[in-house]
C-alpha cells in the first residue's frame, strides 16, 4: 500500500499509488507521491513517467475523514500543502508524464492528471470536481485543462463528472481502452516517448511548460486562498458534516 515505483521498460518508471479503500491519500500520502514523482524524473536513465494506480480508482482526492478527526487546521494546511507538491511535482516533472486513470477521478486527482503530459483512460473512468459538495474549493486550474472553459464552469458548479470519452472528444485524452488494457496503452505511449533523446526530451519539457498560458502554481495557489476563507468562515465544516450522511 501507499506509493510504489518500478521499472516496466527501458527508460520509463512507473509510479503507483495504492491506497484503499478508495485512494482518497492522507497529507502525508500526497507528499510520498510528490517525492516519487520528483525522484523519478531526476534519474538520469528515465525518460517517461507513467502514474497509475491501483483499485477501483485512480483518486478520490484527499481524505475527508482524516479533516474530521482534527479539531484544529492541522489537517486542512497539510493537505492543501500536499497537494500543491503533488501536482506541481507532476507538472514539474523533469520528464514527461503520462497518467493512466481508471475509474473515477475526483478532487484531488484532477490536479493531477490536469497537469500531466499525457492521458490514456479507462472506457470506465469518469472526471469531476466534487468540491463543492465536499465543502471545500480549487482544481479548477487543472480542469481547465481538460475541458473548455463554459464546460469546466458547468462541472465545478454542479459537481458532475465527465466520461473518459468526452473528453477525448475534447482532445485531453489520448486514448480510451476497456480497464485491462490500460496499463499496456499507457506503457506504450511512454515507451514511444522513452525512445527520444533523454537529453532532448527534457528541454522538450522545460520548453513547452514555458510557452504555457497558465502558471499553475499560482493560479492552484490563489484557488486554495478561497479554500481557507470556506474553513475559516465555517461555511466548509458545514459541508463536510454532510459528507457521507446524504443517503
Amino acid at each position: 500500500m501507499g506509493v510504489s515505483t518500478a521499472s516496466p521498460g527501458k527508460g520509463i518508471r512507473l509510479v503507483t499509488v495504492d491506497h484503499p479503500p478508495v485512494n482518497a491519500l492522507p497529507v502525508q500520502g500526497w507528499y510520498d507521491l510528490a517525492d516519487a514523482l520528483r525522484s523519478a524524473g531526476r534519474d538520469p536513465e528515465v525518460r517517461c513517467v507513467v502514474l497509475a494506480a491501483a483499485g477501483r480508482g485512480f483518486n478520490a482526492g484527499v481524505d475527508i475523514k482524516e479533516m474530521q478527526r482534527d479539531t484544529g487546521h492541522e489537517a486542512l494546511i497539510g493537505a492543501n500543502r500536499g497537494c500543491y507538491e503533488a501536482f506541481a511535482a507532476v507538472y514539474e516533472c523533469e520528464v514527461p508524464v503520462v497518467a493512466a486513470v481508471n475509474g473515477y477521478c475526483l478532487g484531488g486527482g484532477i490536479g493531477l492528471v490536469g497537469n500531466a503530459d499525457a492521458i490514456v483512460a479507462s472506457d470506465d473512468a469518469t472526471f469531476g470536481l466534487p468540491e463543492l459538495d465536499r465543502g471545500a474549493l480549487g482544481a479548477a486550474t487543472h480542469l481547465a485543462r481538460l475541458v473548455p472553459q463554459h464546460l469546466m464552469r458547468a462541472l465545478y458548479y454542479t459537481s458532475r463528472t465527465a466520461t473518459a470519452a468526452e473528453l477525448h472528444s475534447h482532445g485531453s485524452v489520448w486514448k480510451v481502452v476497456p480497464r485491462e488494457e490500460l496499463l499496456g496503452a499507457a506503457l506504450e505511449l511512454a515507451g514511444e516517448i522513452a525512445r527520444k533523446d533523454g537529453y532532448l526530451i527534457r528541454l522538450a519539457k522545460a520548453a513547452i511548460n514555458g510557452i504555457d498560458p497558465v502558471d499553475v502554481r499560482r493560479s492552484y495557489r490563489f484557488e486554495q486562498g478561497f479554500t481557507f476563507e470556506a474553513n475559516l468562515s465555517g461555511v466548509a465544516d458545514r459541508v463536510r458534516e454532510t459528507f457521507g450522511k446524504e443517503a
